[in-house]
C-alpha cells in the first residue's frame, strides 16, 4: 500500500500529501502584495446581466421594426402628380412632418388607388409623400379649400432620433466585444488578447517544488543537474565557454512525473516557471497559434533566467505533411513559429525550454535537431528502489 502511495502523482512522495496547493481560479499574490478590488470582480455575473438586457432591448427593437414594416408603403411623387391628385379630389387625408433641417414631407393617402408610372411600368399608389424645401402655405391652403383632413406633427429631436437609430448597432458591438472577451479568458485585458499566450507563470509566490518532492526518477534528476547549475550561475559557464542546450525533451509514459520534474528544476534553480499545454496554441482562427508562441517567448525573455515548459508538445509538434487546410495548416504554422523562436535564442540567453511527451514517435524530426530539443531525458516508471524512496 505504501509503495502505491509513493508513486502516485508522477512519483511524488506520499508524505507530501499535506502540502496545500492553490485550487480553482484564485489569483496568486506575492508576499506583501495586496489584491486590487478589480481582481475579485465577478465578470461572469456582469456578463450574464449585460447579455440579458442586450437581448431584451434587441427584442424590443425587433418587434418595433416588424410592426413598423406592416405600415402601407409610401411612394414619392412629383409636384405635378400631387396637383393632379388634388384636382381630382383623390386625397383623403394628409400629414406634415419635418424630415431634415429645411425640408418638409407631406404624407397623403388617396381615397381610391391610382396607377403611376415608375421605371417603365404601372405601379398602384395609395400612400404618397411629397418633399418640399419649405412649409408651403399654398399647399396648406389648398387642403383647406378641398376639405382635406390634415395634421402637423411636432418636430422630433434630431439628436435623439440619431441615437435611437444607432443604438442597435452599439448594442451589437458591445455584445460582440463581451463574447470575444469571454472566448479569450476573464479579466479586463482579455478583450483583444487573441494572440496572447495562455501560459501560467509560477514564481516565488507559489508553493516551491524541488527534487525532494520527486521520487523514483534519480537518473532523470542527475541529467537535469547541469541545467540547474547553469540557471544558478550562468556566468561560470560563460567564462568557460560552455554551451547549455536550449531545449530539453522529457520522454516517458503518462503518470511518471514529467510535469512535476520540470517544476522541480525551476524550484531548485529558483527561477520563474511558465507552463502551457501544446493544445493551448492551436485555435480555430488562423495565425492565433503562431502569435501565442511569439508572446510566450517574449514573456520568457523578459523574465530570464526562466524555464518555459510545454506539456504534450505532440499536440502541436507532429510530423508536417500534405494537409488539406483548416486546423492542419494552423498547427503547422504554430510549429514553424516555435522552431523559428528556438533558433532565434542566443546560446546563453538564460531561457530553457522543457517539453514533455509520451509520443516521441509522432514528433517532427526538426524538433530534435541541434539547437532545439537535442537533449532528451527519459522519465520511466520507478523501479523497486525508486518506489521504496
Amino acid at each position: 500500500m505504501d509503495d502505491n502511495k509513493n508513486t502516485d502523482n508522477g512519483g511524488r512522495k506520499g508524505t507530501d500529501n499535506k502540502r496545500s496547493f492553490p485550487r480553482g481560479p484564485q489569483r496568486q499574490r506575492k508576499p506583501g502584495q495586496q489584491l486590487r478590488p478589480e481582481d475579485d470582480f465577478n465578470w461572469n455575473k456582469v456578463l450574464k446581466v449585460v447579455l440579458s438586457w442586450s437581448a431584451i432591448i434587441l427584442l424590443v427593437f425587433l418587434v418595433m421594426t416588424l410592426f413598423k414594416g406592416t405600415e402601407p408603403t409610401e411612394l414619392e411623387v412629383s409636384y405635378a402628380e400631387y396637383q393632379s391628385f388634388l384636382t381630382a379630389g383623390q386625397i383623403e387625408r394628409a400629414t406634415v412632418r419635418k424630415s431634415e433641417l429645411t425640408n418638409f414631407d407631406f404624407h397623403g393617402k388617396l381615397k381610391t388607388p391610382q396607377h403611376v408610372s415608375r421605371n417603365g411600368r404601372e405601379v398602384p399608389l395609395t400612400n404618397f409623400v411629397l418633399t418640399l424645401p419649405i412649409m408651403d402655405s399654398p399647399v396648406i391652403q389648398s387642403w383647406n379649400d378641398h376639405k382635406i383632413d390634415f395634421t402637423v406633427e411636432k418636430e422630433d429631436n434630431t439628436w435623439l432620433s440619431a441615437l435611437l437609430s444607432a443604438l442597435p448597432w452599439v448594442l451589437l458591438l458591445v455584445v460582440w466585444l463581451i463574447i470575444m472577451r469571454r472566448m479569450q479568458g476573464t479579466g479586463p485585458k482579455g478583450i483583444f488578447s487573441f494572440g496572447k499566450s495562455r501560459a501560467k507563470m509560477l514564481n516565488e509566490g507559489a508553493p516551491k517544488v524541488t527534487f525532494i518532492d520527486v521520487a523514483g526518477a534519480d537518473e532523470a534528476k542527475q541529467e537535469l543537474m547541469e541545467i540547474i547549475e547553469f540557471l544558478k550561475e550562468p556566468s561560470k559557464f560563460q567564462k568557460l565557454g560552455g554551451k547549455i542546450p536550449r531545449g530539453v525533451l522529457l520522454l516517458g509514459p503518462p503518470g511518471t512525473g514529467k510535469t512535476l520534474l520540470a517544476r522541480a528544476v525551476a524550484g531548485e534553480a529558483g527561477v520563474p516557471f511558465f507552463s502551457i499545454s501544446g493544445a493551448d496554441f492551436v485555435e480555430m482562427f488562423v495565425g492565433v497559434g503562431a502569435s501565442r508562441v511569439r508572446d510566450l517567448f517574449d514573456q520568457g525573455k523578459k523574465s530570464a533566467p526562466c524555464i518555459i515548459f510545454i506539456d504534450e508538445i505532440d499536440a502541436v509538434g507532429r510530423h508536417r505533411g500534405a494537409g488539406l487546410g483548416g486546423g492542419h495548416d494552423e498547427r503547422e504554422q504554430t510549429l514553424n513559429q516555435l522552431l523559428v523562436e528556438m533558433d532565434g535564442f542566443e546560446q546563453n540567453s538564460g531561457v530553457i525550454i522543457i517539453a514533455a511527451t509520451n509520443r516521441p514517435d509522432v514528433l517532427d524530426p526538426a524538433l530534435m535537431r541541434p539547437g532545439r530539443f537535442d537533449r532528451q531525458v527519459v522519465v520511466d516508471r520507478p523501479d523497486v528502489k525508486g518506489r521504496e524512496g
